[in-house]
């Protein structure tokens, strides 16, 4: 499998899962979780000028659909939880 990598930062995303019931409608998606990335930096500040919330993003990518974007996080730690090197799908295993 391909490494997909932040247009942000250059490193490798990560593979985060999703519970079945999410709006995402999809099994994972492929995430930054580099607490170092410039996206992520500065979304804190903008999430607050902009909104007035105690938010940040990080930078995704949705390879069921090949769209990117912002994911919305309340923590450095939100997400962290749900990285999986290896997952079963109907169609076998996705090894990194």
């Amino acid at each position: 499998m391909e490494k997909k990598l932040c247009k942000y930062c250059g490193k490798p995303l990560e593979r985060v899962l999703f519970p079945p019931d999410s709006d995402w409608g999809v099994e994972y998606l492929l995430v930054c979780m580099n607490d170092e990335c410039s996206y992520y930096i500065r979304g804190w500040e903008w999430m607050q000028n902009n909104y007035q919330v105690q938010r940040s993003y990080r930078y995704f990518y949705n390879p069921f659909y090949k769209n990117d974007g912002p994911l919305s996080v309340t923590s450095k730690d939100e997400y962290k939880d749900r990285i999986v090197k290896k997952i079963e799908i109907k169609s076998g295993a996705i090894d990194e």
